[in-house]
């Protein structure tokens, strides 16, 4: 099977959007440190201990799709400050948004961020491109997200490493991948695996007998969509009004200001920026 790319969490920005936009995917070892690691993960526990596989979904397509040996954390600005201060706007993610996603928008933004603990027996999760849920955005269009998975446990093949199927970014979307085609983002914990949108993955089948599969899965869209996560809700005034400036904008409370290009503008409160608000209590 083809492997994906490893780079070190020290490679240059562009070097590693480019590797990303050639393959469709790419390891980065050594994303968070020990440290945020470790802060991160301590954070999590006791609200990953509570979560229950058997929670409510929009519908029921979406419950199978994630499976019944999931545990969930969502609104994870509102549960994380190292998330929210630290993950959210990584300089690695940032520098690789502007280099893939920049040239298509104003500003870009986060989309969905939850945490996925893969528990023994679940199973492989189809095989997907993620941003076929805008299904009326027409093809072909240039790269609208740049999505990941960060390891916070060690991922390998026996406990549901993310599969990926490298190079599937330049496929035609009726094209399907051959089993010697999909490999498996074995990394450390601390690493984390890139993917374009348009690159087809998937959780993969836990066969362990105790071992949980703990991932941080975030991704960043254009300023133009719409999200998959209502930010703005998930995330309220009251929380995000402590954060850094560019958590705050990149949560949705920023505005989508194309018009030196030419644009409109997306996004406003009483025609303002709602971070703008924020800072004067005004939401």
């Amino acid at each position: 099977m083809p492997p994906v790319p490893h780079v070190a969490a020290s490679a240059p920005a562009d070097a590693m959007a480019k590797t990303l936009q050639e393959h469709g995917a790419l390891v980065i070892e050594g994303f968070l440190d020990t440290d945020t690691l470790d802060r991160f993960n301590a954070e999590l526990d006791p609200l990953i201990e509570a979560a229950d596989p058997a929670r409510s979904f929009v519908n029921p397509a979406v419950a199978f799709f994630f499976g019944d040996k999931t545990r969930h954390l969502t609104a994870m600005a509102t549960k994380s400050r190292v998330f929210a201060e630290e993950v959210l706007p990584h300089p690695t993610y940032m520098g690789i948004c502007d280099q893939v996603l920049g040239p298509f928008c104003a500003s870009y933004q986060v989309n969905i961020a939850h945490v996925l603990d893969r528990g023994p027996g679940a199973e492989q999760q189809m095989l997907h491109r993620d941003e076929l849920v805008w299904s009326f955005l027409p093809r072909p269009h240039p790269e609208i997200q740049v999505a990941s998975i960060i390891a916070l446990a060690d991922f390998t093949a026996e406990n549901g490493a993310t599969r990926i199927v490298p190079g599937s970014n330049h496929w035609p979307y009726e094209r399907e991948p051959k089993p010697d085609e999909i490999a498996a983002a074995e990394m450390p914990a601390g690493s984390a695996v890139l993917y374009l949108g348009s690159t087809i993955h998937g959780g993969g089948p836990n066969s362990t007998e105790s071992t949980w599969r703990r991932g941080m899965h975030i991704s960043y869209t254009v300023g133009w969509l719409r999200t998959e996560e209502n930010q703005c809700l998930s995330a309220p005034p009251d929380v995000v009004r402590s954060l850094p400036r560019r958590s705050q904008e990149l949560l949705g409370y920023g505005v989508h200001d194309a018009i030196a290009t030419g644009g409109g503008y997306l996004g406003t409160v009483d025609l303002v920026a709602p971070a703008d608000l924020l800072s004067e209590d005004g939401l």
